[in-house]
């Protein structure tokens, strides 16, 4: 039994410490989320060509071409609405064509002066002084 008792007290005492397991530092930030991008053969080759000329790997490319990429929109509001009202104005010309087919050429001179007029009556009254401020 003396032996025994020798032998607990010289073992050494247990710290409650998680063991190192070896490998790289845990990172700070993680990167977690992924996008999928579809790329033809000649796209990713020229991507990781970039990439390898850069001394990159494609991913740390990919995301530093990203942030540093100038988007520019395809077309402005102003440009949407111009093109809205270029669209309306094709339709009408098409209306009008047809109707000339069907009517006459004389016909549609005539409803084209009626509107014609009926502009230039509602451009007068939007641009007169008359209107109250509401």
């Amino acid at each position: 039994m003396m032996m025994e008792t020798a032998i607990k007290n010289t073992a050494k005492p247990t710290i409650d410490r998680p063991k190192h397991k070896g490998g790289a530092p845990k990172k700070r930030i993680k990167r977690e989320q992924h996008i999928m991008v579809r790329l033809t053969a000649t796209e990713r080759f020229f991507i990781e060509t970039k990439a390898k000329e850069a001394g990159m790997r494609t991913s740390d490319w990919f995301r530093a071409a990203a942030k540093a990429a100038k988007v520019i929109p395809l077309l402005k509001p102003e440009d949407r609405r111009i093109l809205h009202m270029l669209t309306g104005l094709a339709n009408n010309f098409n209306q009008l064509t047809k109707l000339a087919h069907v009517g006459g050429l004389f016909r549609i001179a005539r409803k084209c002066d009626e509107l014609l007029n009926e502009i230039d009556d509602a451009l007068k009254y939007f641009n007169s002084d008359d209107r109250q401020d509401t």
